[in-house]
């Protein structure tokens, strides 16, 4: 099984659990990352899950009329919010692989009405866009997901409009892995092994032809995961000695429970726990723009 195959099946499992912004370890952690209680009971509460690492939208400085896309959407946290910034003459599409999350933040969607709202299911490196069609690009904590970085930037570069811009949070690594960390599955998985430096990110930008190009810490606590109770996110580690292994199996029948949710999100990345995850990396905001004369 590829790491793309994992990574659909783990969050996919996430996608069919009974998390949603209702919980409050999920409110917390979105919360911790720069979203507002107001905003969060402004969409459809399915559409959090509790897997932000910062908040694309605070920097992504969204104007009525505008087409965003979000690369992995998810359960569409971050599209719902857009929608309400671009309003009704703009577009807020989501993109994602996994079908699970596609299938939930469609029903998100029915629940919302909200015209200006599409999802479609596909990977990030492939977007079924039109060149030069999109005039932002968010994201939140998926691009360290993709193996292969380069093909993500340039599908950015090319759908984006001349004068386009990039508005993405993201882990970006500090120092080089441990090798028990950087080989672990579970812990690409996690949002970390499979994450790069901030050099390397602005390197891979600048490759795929962004002129200007930012990569800046937020001096987040990533340690929150672990410090919220009952929370599912991303990175979350397992406390030590939890049992928290979920059969596949349970969830292709659907009815998982909140708990069992949050146990997954926590077995996903259990490598963490051995580690301070402000050492290893860092929330960072990403920002570029496609010039004007591309």
């Amino acid at each position: 099984m590829s790491i793309k195959d994992v990574v659909k099946e783990k969050y996919g499992q996430v996608a069919a659990s009974a998390l949603s912004n209702r919980d409050e370890g999920v409110r917390k952690v979105a919360e911790a990352f720069g979203y507002l209680a107001d905003e969060l009971s402004s969409i459809p509460a399915g559409a959090n899950l509790g897997l932000s690492c910062g908040n694309p939208l605070a920097t992504a400085s969204l104007r009525p009329g505008e087409v965003v896309v979000d690369l992995g959407c998810g359960a569409g946290l971050d599209v719902f919010l857009a929608a309400a910034r671009v309003g009704p003459t703009g577009r807020a599409i989501g993109i994602d692989m996994t079908h699970e999350m596609i299938v939930r933040a469609k029903k998100n969607a029915a629940e919302a009405k909200l015209g200006q709202v599409e999802f479609h299911e596909a990977s990030i490196d492939k977007l079924p866009l039109r060149d030069n069609s999109v005039d932002c690009i968010i994201s939140n904590c998926v691009i360290n997901l993709a193996p292969d970085k380069e093909p993500v930037f340039r599908e950015m570069f090319r759908v984006l409009k001349p004068g386009g811009r990039v508005a993405v949070s993201d882990i970006a690594l500090k120092r080089k892995l441990p090798h028990d960390l950087a080989a672990d599955l579970q812990a690409y998985v996690g949002c970390i092994a499979g994450a790069i430096s901030i050099p390397e990110y602005e390197r891979g930008l600048h490759s795929a032809g962004f002129g200007t190009v930012h990569v800046v810490p937020t001096g987040a606590d990533l340690n929150v995961y672990r410090n919220v109770e009952g929370q599912c996110a991303c990175c979350s580690p397992t406390t030590e000695g939890e049992e928290a292994v979920i059969q596949v199996t349970r969830f292709s029948r659907g009815g998982v429970s909140k708990q069992e949710g949050a146990a997954l999100r926590a077995n996903v990345t259990a490598p963490l726990a051995r580690y301070d995850l402000n050492d290893l990396a860092a929330s960072v905001n990403v920002y570029a723009v496609k010039p004007d004369e591309a």
